[in-house]
Order: structure tokens, then C-alpha cells, then sequence
């Protein structure tokens, strides 16, 4: 009896501690699962524009560059600009960049923001810093106590030895199909 005791407060205990690192991880995790179809980290956005100002490349002013970014990006700060090539001028501004076409006027705004949430879930999701890798390997490790305590909370029917053993052998067949089909190539 003490033995069930004790797993159940580990469990517990655990559950409680590690509470908040894994809904970071479980909503960065679903984040880099879709990487593909959106940016989790930023909101970014692409703005077609057309400059009505004529630009020469050769007496380009400071200003003449700030009347630009206060009539298109209003609320934008200067960082810098160049010239890519002749054709071309880039602006940076605080949260992106315009591009523009010297010769036809047409260009774009490129804007990104941090992703509230997200973006601070997947900096942790990174492992930023050595001191952060200790806490993730104790973060894991306490999830294996966590997955192997929880098989023995309950007993009886709905317990291990009755209903458990058959939900977690669905839980050990689902990754071993997924990589005889996808890794291993077998079927």
C-alpha cells in the first residue's frame, strides 16, 4: 500500500510542477508541426505598394527617405537603407523593410511581429541556453516518471492489468506502425 501511495504522489506532485512547461510545450509542438503552413514565431506582412515620388539614387537625402516611410509605414522608425543595385532601393524600418523599383515605383512592404504566446513558447522550445537544457532534460525525465506512474494510478478493471493494458498497447502500436510504414519503408 505504500508503494501506491507514493507513485500517486509522485505522479501528482509532478503533474502539478510541470504544469505550465507542458502547455509550453504542447502548444510550441503544435506551432513547429505546422511550420509549413504559417510562421509560429511571427505575423508577417507583405504589402504591395506604388510610390508616386520620383527617386534619384544620386541625391537621395535622409528626409526624402523619412517622407517615405511617414507616408507609407506611418508609425515605422529609420533604421537604414541601400541600394541593392542600380534599379533598387531597400529601406529597413523598424519591423521589416520596403523594397522599391527605382524604375517603375512599384515595390513592397515587408512587416513581421512577434506572435504573442507562440513566440515566446518557441524560444523555450529552442533551448536558448545551457541553463535551459538542464531544466528541459529534468522536464523530460520527469515526464517518463509521469507516463510510467500514471500506468499504475489505477487498479482493477480500468487499471493496468484490465482497460489500461489495452489503451497503452494502442499507444505503443501507433508510433511503431507510423515507423515501419514511414521510416523503415516495410509496408
Amino acid at each position: 500500500m505504500k508503494l501506491r501511495k507514493l507513485n500517486r504522489n509522485l505522479h501528482r506532485d509532478l503533474g502539478y510542477i510541470f504544469f505550465f512547461l507542458t502547455v509550453i510545450y504542447g502548444l510550441s509542438g503544435i506551432a513547429l508541426n505546422h511550420i509549413d503552413d504559417w510562421n509560429p514565431s511571427y505575423i508577417v506582412k507583405y504589402e504591395e505598394l506604388k510610390i508616386e515620388e520620383y527617386i534619384n539614387q544620386e541625391n537621395l537625402n535622409r528626409d526624402q527617405i523619412l517622407s517615405l516611410i511617414k507616408k507609407y509605414t506611418p508609425g515605422e522608425e529609420y533604421k537604414n537603407h541601400y541600394f541593392p543595385d542600380e534599379e533598387n532601393l531597400k529601406i529597413f524600418i523598424e519591423d521589416g523593410n520596403i523594397n522599391i523599383d527605382l524604375t517603375t515605383g512599384k515595390g513592397y512592404i515587408e512587416t513581421s511581429k512577434r506572435r504573442p504566446v507562440f513566440h515566446q513558447a518557441n524560444y523555450l522550445h529552442y533551448n536558448p541556453h545551457k541553463m535551459w537544457t538542464w531544466i528541459s532534460d529534468i522536464y523530460a525525465v520527469s515526464l517518463i516518471l509521469l507516463a510510467f506512474t500514471g500506468l499504475f494510478i489505477l487498479k482493477g478493471k480500468n487499471g493496468i492489468t484490465g482497460r489500461g493494458a489495452w489503451l497503452t498497447a494502442i499507444g505503443i502500436i501507433i508510433p511503431i506502425a507510423f515507423l515501419l510504414i514511414y521510416y523503415y519503408k516495410i509496408f
